[in-house]
């Protein structure tokens, strides 16, 4: 549980939240990264670290580079988590609808 914690506190930040959707989208630097947003690189690179902290982004070096993407095991993970909350969802709904069924003549 307290991963899950990690990662929902990591994308509870807008900035980090579109930093992460961005770098969904495919492969990214720090500075490339810096440029499309409104905080500096500095800014950045921190939250990166959080969200590698966090388990949701790795990086591989690329000469004096770092280019950060999706960490599909702790996605996958996070996902997991949130899924199983959408199954209970769902089985409530259904459960309700039968009640309401057997209540409505």
């Amino acid at each position: 549980m307290a991963y899950h914690n990690g990662a929902l506190a990591a994308l509870a930040d807008p900035t980090r939240r579109t930093i992460f959707e961005r770098v969904a989208e495919r492969p990214r630097a720090v500075g490339e990264l810096a440029r499309e947003l409104p905080v500096s690189r500095p800014a950045v690179s921190q939250h990166l670290r959080v969200l590698k902290e966090a388990r949701l982004v790795v990086d591989r070096s690329a000469g004096s580079r770092r280019i950060y993407t999706l960490d599909p095991a702790g996605v996958a993970a996070l996902r997991s988590y949130l899924d199983r909350f959408w199954g209970d969802a769902l089985a409530a709904y259904q459960a309700a609808l039968a009640e309401h069924e057997q209540e409505v003549p």
